[in-house]
């Protein structure tokens, strides 16, 4: 070994109520080399946001206990996670909803169901030290979805 420490991975905290969403998200970003954290809740995600300082975070728009427009408003006062991008996942795609997440506090915006090359474009627009490759595995993952 030449002494060199190994370089962390690049962490991705997915706050998605939605088990099959959740498990699409974490597998696919898993997949091309993020480490995930997920929460089911958005008090759950202030916590891990809090635990694990991630270098992003995907957040459902309507989960169970908090609206995420509240809870990503939460997560901006607080001084560890402000610069930290949020993006909006979320089935609500009407007119002017995209223009509400952003004033809200978003980085972005991706509606659901979501398309994978977009998605995953999205997620390496704000990480750009982490180059996302499209692999044939993704591409499949891509056509069945």
């Amino acid at each position: 070994m030449d002494g060199m420490e190994p370089q962390p991975k690049t962490k991705i905290l997915i706050v998605e109520d939605s088990a099959s969403n959740m498990m699409l998200f974490s597998d696919l970003l898993e997949r091309v080399g993020y480490e995930i954290v997920c929460a089911d809740t958005g008090r759950k995600g202030v916590r891990l946001a809090r635990a694990h300082r991630p270098d992003l975070v995907l957040l459902d728009i309507k989960l169970p206990d908090i609206d995420g427009t509240r809870l990503v408003r939460w997560i901006r006062r607080l001084d560890t996670l402000r610069a930290v991008p949020i993006i909006a996942v979320t089935a609500f795609a009407m007119l002017g909803d995209k223009e509400r997440f952003l004033d809200a506090g978003f980085d972005a915006y991706v509606s659901k169901p979501i398309s994978i090359p977009h998605f995953l474009e999205v997620i390496e627009h704000f990480l750009t030290t982490k180059p996302v490759t499209f692999g044939a595995s993704i591409t499949q993952l891509d056509a069945r979805c």
